[in-house]
């Protein structure tokens, strides 16, 4: 089936809840957004907390005691207002723009995006997810790039030209949406942060789940070493295409800075929080241009 086929009738349904608030669509930091379909998909779309996600809890150190439960009840309560808060503050001006994450595929990445569609209330999408069932599964989208490369490459600017025309998303981008300058112009229609996860934690979530990486160069069995060793090489063709993003949250850097000993303690919260403060950051800036511009 079509790429294009696939889009239209995933925007045939209606959305699964209401979004936080109704504004016009956004100009985008580059380029002007299309004005969007109002009906998003609900078979396509992931708006419920992540399956999987490290809270804050996990880091600390759990005891029997009601008193330490407590406290770590507490703390997670308090991360989830500070979440809630941020993304209050900074929703009234990104006004609707997507946000396209970029960087290798793994479970830190995707379950932070579903977490920050909740908190803003956006959708979420993946687009390797509909690049893969436009080619009829997986394996299906595996063989059409080892077979046709250049049609491949085609269905995956088709699903961002699909996504870049739409606000209120949080979009997951597979690995092709660095790989052109096609497909980079279409990130320019929203705000894009890469999520720079260090390459051994990738390779130990691929050994554990062999499908988080939608490409024919990682093997599909494979010791750790040369899993490792591909992905590095993967890494070192796409960084370049990585670093065009409006913004880079680097897990490492994030664990010194919360003083973590065990990068392992980062959690899908702490990512997430991280974002949010760059988006921020990237909405004032833009604000203070605009109101530069403005005559006197």
């Amino acid at each position: 089936m079509e790429t294009t086929t696939i889009i239209n009738s995933f925007l045939s349904n209606p959305p699964l809840h209401a979004p936080l608030f109704r504004s016009k669509l956004p100009c985008s930091f580059s380029a002007t957004i299309l004005h969007p379909t109002s009906h998003i998909p609900a078979q396509s779309l992931t708006i419920s907390r992540p399956l999987f996600r490290r809270s804050l809890s996990s880091s600390c150190s759990l005891s029997q005691d009601t008193d330490a439960t407590s406290t770590t009840k507490v703390a997670t309560v308090d991360s989830s207002l500070a979440l809630k808060k941020k993304a209050t503050d900074v929703s009234s001006d990104l006004r609707g723009t997507s946000i396209f994450l970029v960087g290798l595929n793994n479970s830190l990445k995707s379950s932070m995006g579903k977490l920050l569609a909740d908190l803003l209330r956006y959708y979420y999408f993946d687009s390797d997810a509909l690049v893969s069932e436009a080619a009829g599964g997986v394996s299906a989208a595996i063989a059409l790039k080892e077979s046709d490369e250049k049609g491949f490459r085609e269905s995956e600017t088709e699903v961002l030209k699909q996504l870049s025309s739409m606000g209120r998303l949080v979009v997951c981008a597979g690995d092709g949406a660095v790989q052109s300058s096609t497909n980079l112009a279409l990130l320019r229609h929203g705000i894009s942060i890469w999520i720079d996860v260090p390459l051994d934690m990738i390779a130990k979530g691929i050994i554990e789940d062999k499908s988080q990486l939608l490409s024919s160069e990682i093997a599909n069995s494979g010791s750790y070493s040369e899993v490792l060793s591909q992905i590095a090489a993967l890494y070192g063709n796409l960084r370049t295409g990585y670093a065009t993003a409006d913004a880079t949250v680097s897990i490492q850097k994030l664990a010194n800075q919360l003083g973590y000993e065990d990068i392992d303690a980062v959690s899908t919260e702490d990512i997430t929080m991280e974002v949010l403060k760059e988006i921020e950051k990237l909405t004032r800036v833009k604000k203070m241009m605009e109101e530069a511009a403005r005559p006197f």
